[in-house]
């Protein structure tokens, strides 16, 4: 008589093809930089006081209220508004979010007509283009925004900042082209050449 039970293993284990693991690394690598970014709007969001809309004590007028109430804070999320540890902290997640997303995706081929500067966080026109244009990501890759969202950011924020920073005369053109900036040359130069004096 045959055993006629079942046996159950459960489930067989998904397996991946070699060839779409690169694929899964690099999305990985974009999910774990949006929850990095998520992390840094809930940490900001989660920094702000909350607005009590009561009467400030003293029955002093709101126009007064509002002006303390700037005066505690930030006036703007803009990174040239901050300052000390703000800077410190807005330019740290820029860079994870220039680093791990953008230059991965958007990082084209460096040349003197279209240069890029690997320490682009000295130059401040750079951290300004890129700072707006995070935050402009921020805004239209939210569900808020619909579906046209990111072609929108595409077509207002991200075509009009490479434009500006990859310019030929734009805030990296130095990095390539001056001996005085040896830092920031982002494209080989020969090595100089040996005499060949014997000692």
């Amino acid at each position: 008589m045959a055993d006629t039970s079942p046996t159950s293993l459960g489930p067989e284990p998904y397996r991946v093809p070699d060839a779409d693991l690169d694929d899964l690394a690099s999305t990985l690598a974009k999910t774990m930089a949006e929850v990095k970014q998520h992390g840094v709007i809930l940490d900001r969001l989660g920094s702000e006081p909350e607005s009590t809309g009561s009467q400030p004590p003293d029955g002093a007028p709101e126009a007064e209220a509002a002006d303390s109430k700037k005066a505690d804070g930030p006036a703007s999320v803009f990174i040239v508004a901050l300052g000390g540890e703000a800077y410190a902290v807005e330019l740290a997640a820029l860079s994870d979010w220039v680093n791990y997303l953008f230059l991965p995706v958007y990082g084209r081929e460096i040349s003197t007509s279209r240069p890029w500067c690997a320490h682009w966080h000295e130059h401040p026109e750079a951290v300004a283009r890129l700072h707006a244009l995070w935050l402009a990501w921020q805004q239209f890759t939210d569900t808020e925004a619909g579906l046209s969202g990111p072609s929108t950011w595409h077509r207002d924020h991200l075509d009009q900042t490479l434009a500006h920073l990859r310019a030929p005369d734009g805030p990296f053109a130095a990095c390539t082209t001056s001996a005085t900036r040896p830092n920031h040359r982002v494209l080989a130069t020969p090595a100089p050449e040996q005499s060949g004096v014997a000692a």
